[in-house]
């Protein structure tokens, strides 16, 4: 059984409290770690938006929002109504003036509390509602602020966020969230990695042929669309969550696990990432749009119709990269990753292919002398799974065949695994930012994502059109087969 371990109390204050985050994500995860008895009875989550509400009406919308995205086996009544007992609301405007002297009354109450502030709200206001908490004095050694994302649309927009964010919050209270890093199976690859000699002594450019980061989705644009189409792909899905992947990946041991050790060594390899420029841009990068086709057997439309209509949109909505990390380690090795919407699966893995034997024993016809592969798997389900090659049972002669050694956490451990939001949550209260993205990271990610950007911008090509549920346009195999390699693609 996994120790839970209960935070200090909290007043947390959510941002947004009426939108889609919330209602999905949010509520749900802050559920879940009440119920398991880690959120003590002294604490209060108080939502605020500019809506007028009283609190029992947004209790009422809490519990709608829990019994549509929380399975029904999960929901205690008796949890459910106490948690909802713990439910505030105060409305007020992030960027004007209404509604702040009621939310510092409530606070008021209790002024020894730990005091995060969860902006789920557009990143444009930012910056207003971290400067009303300090104009209405509500920022102490307690407090903390967590940013989702984007962090900015590019280097410049992101400095602005940060330098206003930054006027009034000290860097150690600031906590950008990247859901990715949350998962059970991310944090496990630092345990992977650090804490077993047979995997890190093999971590190194002479054993490891290359590395996949694949992260799939089967759902369009949605609601997003006026978000997505100012976005895409690049700026929505790789700036920050691959490269965070990649950093865990790349990143050589901490010191410590202290935050700002391990966000050292992921900052080296942002800054070790070879720039790509407008002449091997076509070589290297793969932009793909999604056009009409069929995900899980049902027909779908095009990004074009997904906007509203059929204009002319050169986003991107798939990208396929070919990445060099610039050190010793990695020398020669590539990073292909890879991210879509409407692709056959929703799955995110790793994979690390190892490097082919240089001779083998066995005969040729015995078995196809496949490289042993280790594939991390993110979602849909978390687990480690190393391919081995074993002998056939049987008495037909020596025959080998690839066997998985495989782990399947909640198959392993037989418990339920708590969700990324839910871990991220727990840390906030905890002050532990080990699992969050510092200013310098986020800014040096940025200025990489420009430099690509002006690298397609220089040879203004449309992306590629693939059909929804394909794997993406048959020139992101291309990148990757002409060096002799190929996807990794399986049935999940």
């Amino acid at each position: 059984m996994a120790t839970i371990i209960p935070v200090a109390s909290f007043d947390c204050v959510v941002f947004g409290a009426t939108g889609d985050l919330t209602t999905r994500k949010l509520l749900p995860a802050l559920y879940y770690r009440y119920k398991d008895g880690q959120i003590p009875g002294t604490s209060r989550i108080i939502g605020a938006s500019r809506s007028e509400m009283s609190a029992d009406a947004f209790r009422e919308r809490a519990r709608d929002a829990l019994k549509r995205f929380v399975p029904a086996r999960d929901l205690v009544e008796d949890k459910l109504g106490a948690f909802l007992d713990h439910l505030d609301y105060v409305a007020v405007d992030g960027a004007g003036d209404d509604g702040w002297e009621d939310l510092s009354a409530k606070l008021a109450e209790r002024p020894d509390q730990v005091r995060p502030y969860y902006l789920a709200t557009s990143p444009d206001l930012y910056g207003s509602i971290c400067r009303n908490l300090s104009v209405h004095g509500l920022i102490g050694e307690k407090s903390r602020v967590v940013l989702e994302k984007p962090i900015g649309k590019d280097l410049k927009s992101a400095r602005a966020i940060n330098d206003a964010v930054g006027e009034v919050f000290p860097e150690e209270q600031i906590f950008r969230i990247d859901h990715y890093l949350g998962k059970e199976t991310v944090q496990n690859l630092l345990a992977l990695r650090f804490a077993n000699t047979i995997f890190e002594r093999l971590w190194t450019a002479d054993v490891i042929d290359h590395v996949q980061i694949t992260v799939g989705e089967t759902v369009g644009v949605e609601g997003r669309a006026g978000y997505y189409d100012t976005s895409g792909a690049l700026r929505d899905m790789v700036q920050n969550h691959l490269l965070q992947l990649l950093c865990l990946m790349a990143m050589e041991s901490p010191l410590t696990l202290d935050a700002n050790s391990v966000r050292d060594e992921k900052l080296k390899v942002l800054r070790a990432l070879k720039p790509i420029t407008p002449h091997d841009v076509q070589s290297v990068t793969v932009r793909g749009q999604y056009a009409a086709g069929a995900v899980d057997g049902k027909p779908v439309q095009g990004y074009r119709a997904d906007l509203g209509g059929e204009t002319e949109s050169r986003t991107e909505t798939f990208v396929a990269l070919k990445l060099e990390v610039q050190s010793w380690r990695w020398a020669g090795v590539p990073f292909y990753i890879r991210t879509g919407k409407r692709l056959p699966q929703k799955l995110s893995e790793i994979v690390v292919q190892f490097r082919a034997s240089p001779f083998s024993i066995f005969p040729a016809e015995s078995f196809g002398r496949e490289p042993n592969r280790l594939v991390i798997r993110l979602q849909p389900e978390e687990g480690i799974k190393l391919e081995v090659m074993t002998k056939d049972p049987g008495p037909g002669g020596m025959r080998l065949r690839p066997t998985n050694l495989d782990i399947s956490f909640e198959e392993t451990f037989k418990q339920r695994y708590p969700d990324a939001y839910e871990r991220l949550l727990m840390d906030v209260v905890r002050g532990n930012a080990t699992l969050f993205m510092r200013r310098d990271e986020v800014e040096v990610a940025w200025a990489w994502a420009d430099s690509l950007l002006k690298a397609w911008a220089d040879r203004p090509e449309p992306p590629r059109a693939y059909p929804a549920g394909s794997w993406g346009p048959t020139a992101a195999i291309a990148l990757i087969e002409r060096d002799g390699r190929t996807w990794h693609e399986e049935v999940h």
